[in-house]
């Protein structure tokens, strides 16, 4: 297959259907009709595996790999669906850890033009069905499948799962989700369906009773993880944590090393392994020691990327997809303790982020070179430059991704150190770079 013609399907998928991430609310649809409408012109590809659904407003992309990695290492052929991609469209779609060929995508396609051309869907919609066709057509054991964007109303809600996951609850995208938390919360519990487990990652007072009341009317067992294991971290370097674990079930204790790397990663492995113990009863063959091996090389087996991630030991230069309140401050709170003669930033965001909420979280004895991504709802750079001095911070606008990573590392010294954070779109460019 002529490379030109991948690049042609992309184009196709990315200039003719709508994209979130390129034109925001727009890309929307209301309900699942055109999923549904797609998925039963395929055969309802979604009814022949075995899955597990995973919401939440920040550490659904860490939990969905890191539980993708020990059915892997436990021997079961193993779906992964998330988004966005950060460098490669492919790894929206995983078996095993490896993407869908270029050919297969270019095949699919090509199948379903007439499909596009009547029922008109948006690019998620298309990318989850062509998720689940390649599920089924490889006949996985189980597929491990993240929302896009809230719960009920998101293109993947049309599977019924063996598992429902929600790690956390904070503010993102209040204009589509709501305004409080228990709102939001709401629209994640839209996941939860009659008889299935469902494990919540981390307990808020806010929204603990949303999350009750959607699991009685469904009949649904509720499990807090944060309640079921307590973890301490006793090392930590630019490869891996350690962590002495607790099952307070059990009163077991544990060495956990892994290569998941931000501080908030122990609320995810808590979520993690809460769901692979309610898979074990279920029929899935996977010890707590064989879960926790697979822990320490969750990016290895299954390409996770853009967490926390140091591209760079010396001087450290290290990247977050981090991109709302919430997850900008685990991360700042992290670089804070990252020792440095002079600290220097890479930052860009969106245009419906509420950068007022996050701007003050961000440390003013930093240097920041402002830039925006190569999309249309990339916030320009110029205009982040602006709003960021009214909160202290100053620096340079770079109209490119590439011009303000370039312009950092012209500036670095040994003895400093470089972020790229404040969205996937920064980071992902940042990394083909």
């Amino acid at each position: 297959m002529a490379s030109d013609t991948y690049q042609q399907t992309l184009d196709y998928l990315f200039e003719k259907l709508p994209m979130f991430s390129r034109v925001g609310a727009a890309a929307l649809k209301p309900d699942l009709t055109n999923t549904l409408k797609l998925c039963a012109a395929l055969g309802n590809p979604q009814d022949k595996f075995k899955s597990v659904h995973i919401a939440g407003t920040n550490g659904k992309g860490s939990t969905s790999h890191g539980l993708a990695a020990i059915l892997q290492q436990a021997g079961y052929k193993t779906g992964l669906y998330t988004s966005p991609h950060l460098v490669d469209f492919r790894e929206r779609i995983r078996i095993n850890g490896e993407m869908v060929s270029k050919e297969w995508v270019v095949s699919f396609v090509e199948q379903i033009k007439d499909l596009v051309e009547s029922i008109k869907p948006s690019f998620f919609e298309i990318t989850v069905a062509m998720a689940f066709a390649a599920f089924a057509e490889q006949q996985v054991d189980i597929a491990i499948i993240e929302t896009g964007l809230g719960g009920r109303l998101d293109s993947t809600n049309i599977i019924t799962p063996l598992l429902s996951v929600i790690t956390n609850i904070s503010f993102d995208h209040k204009d589509l989700l709501g305004n409080t938390l228990p709102q939001i919360a709401a629209e994640k519990a839209g996941i939860i369906k009659p008889h299935v487990p469902v494990v919540i990652g981390e307990q808020q007072e806010e929204t603990e009773r949303v999350f009750f009341e959607h699991s009685v009317q469904k009949q649904s067992p509720l499990y807090y993880a944060q309640s079921l294991w307590g973890m301490v971290r006793t090392k930590q370097d630019s490869r891996y944590q350690y962590f002495k674990a607790v099952n307070n079930a059990t009163l077991q204790m544990l060495d956990v090393k892994t290569d998941l790397q931000g501080n908030y990663q122990q609320h995810n492995i808590k979520t993690i392994l809460t769901a692979t113990e309610l898979l074990s009863h279920q029929g899935f063959n996977i010890s707590t020691e064989s879960a926790i091996a697979a822990l320490a090389n969750v990016k290895g087996a299954t390409g996770l990327h853009g967490r926390w991630e140091w591209l760079q030991d010396d001087p450290p230069v290290i990247c977050d997809v981090a991109h709302n309140e919430a997850g900008l401050k685990e991360v700042l709170e992290q670089w804070a303790n990252i020792p440095a003669e002079n600290k220097h930033m890479v930052i860009g965001f969106v245009k419906d982020k509420e950068i007022d909420n996050v701007l003050p979280l961000f440390p003013k004895a930093t240097f920041y070179y402002f830039c925006n991504a190569q999309i249309q709802r990339a916030l320009p750079a110029a205009d982040l430059k602006l709003k960021a001095e009214q909160y202290g911070l100053n620096g340079e606008a770079y109209p490119t991704v590439a011009d303000a990573v370039a312009a950092a590392k012209k500036h670095l010294s040994k003895a400093d150190a470089l972020l790229i954070t404040g969205s996937f779109f920064i980071v992902g460019e940042a990394m083909a770079i």
